[in-house]
């Protein structure tokens, strides 16, 4: 089996179909209904399964069954790549629908949201997430926005590691802060250096720090900026990427509890941000950043 051209459907429409409400994949129990999420053989034996959510099964007058899919791609298939924030079990919704054989669904899987594969305790070989929607034909991202974090200022990876500042309570990859994976294991009690700087600062004005807790190494994105958009290629074939200039983003949690409507945030401020921008996708307590103009790495 093997992905048709975008925009082209595999098969021509034929009489006497009929559509079934599910199908059992061949060899198995497993019971397969719209809307189920659907790992499909590829051509290529060398290659891992083709992801697909199922929108539609029919048979024909020979009983042949045919399943209406809409793809899931890898990073890797997308026109800019795989990325360093790219999970392992990423996957990208796209508007690329196609027309395949039923016989060629191997198996079952589930691709949860981003905020739920985050809560999960034990993810599984059939546990994918999505978080972006992708056009097939011209490689653009829904949100094109997204919630980044650490010095790096790079959307949050669930494969990796990150330590939180008791402080500014912003989360750290531990090599951005000179630390081993080992290192921030064995923490309890974490502080970044701008807020080691301050603590330090406020001591020798004669104020003192508050209590904090015990230090979190679990995962938790909390700042707001804009997702890069992929800019021309270099003079040596390499992507390069851009962020706006100037992001200035403001919230406390006091105002925050106050003024989220639905689903989005609406007390984000800033001279080139407009609330309505902003979606909400799992964060809690957001904290108060300026960025400065940089270019993303």
């Amino acid at each position: 089996m093997a992905k048709t051209r975008p925009g082209i459907s595999g098969t021509k429409p034929k009489q006497g179909k009929k559509d079934l409400d599910s199908y059992t994949i061949r060899g198995t129990n497993k019971v397969v209904r719209v809307g189920d999420c659907v790992l499909m053989r590829p051509s290529d034996t060398g290659k891992p399964p083709y992801v697909a959510r199922v929108e539609k099964i029919e048979a024909d007058s020979r009983n042949n069954v045919k399943v209406r899919v809409r793809w899931y791609y890898r990073p890797e298939e997308s026109l800019g790549g795989r990325r360093q924030f790219h999970g392992a079990k990423e996957l990208f919704l796209s508007d690329h629908y196609d027309v395949q054989s039923a016989h060629t669904i191997e198996g079952k899987c589930i691709v949860h949201s981003f905020k739920n594969y985050t809560k999960l305790e034990d993810v599984g070989a059939e546990d994918y997430y999505c978080r972006f929607e992708y056009k097939a034909a011209t490689g653009a991202f829904t949100p094109d926005r997204v919630a980044v974090y650490c010095k790096c200022e790079m959307p949050y990876n669930p494969d990796d590691l990150m330590v939180q500042c008791e402080g500014c309570k912003d989360w750290y990859h531990p090599a951005c802060v000179d630390m081993t994976i080992e290192e921030a294991k064995m923490l309890d009690h974490f502080v970044c250096s701008e807020c080691s700087e301050d603590d330090l600062k406020r001591s020798q004005n004669g104020f003192h720090p508050s209590p904090v807790s015990d230090v979190k190494v679990l995962p938790q994105l909390l700042i707001f900026a804009v997702f890069p958009r992929w800019m021309p290629n270099d003079e040596r074939g390499n992507q390069s990427l851009g962020c706006p200039a100037n992001l200035n983003i403001t919230s406390s949690d006091d105002i925050w509890s106050k003024n989220i409507t639905g689903p989005v945030y609406s007390n984000l401020t800033g001279p080139y941000l407009q609330a309505q921008q902003y979606r909400q996708t799992g964060q809690q307590l957001p904290c108060i950043h300026t960025r400065e103009p940089k270019t993303c790495p």
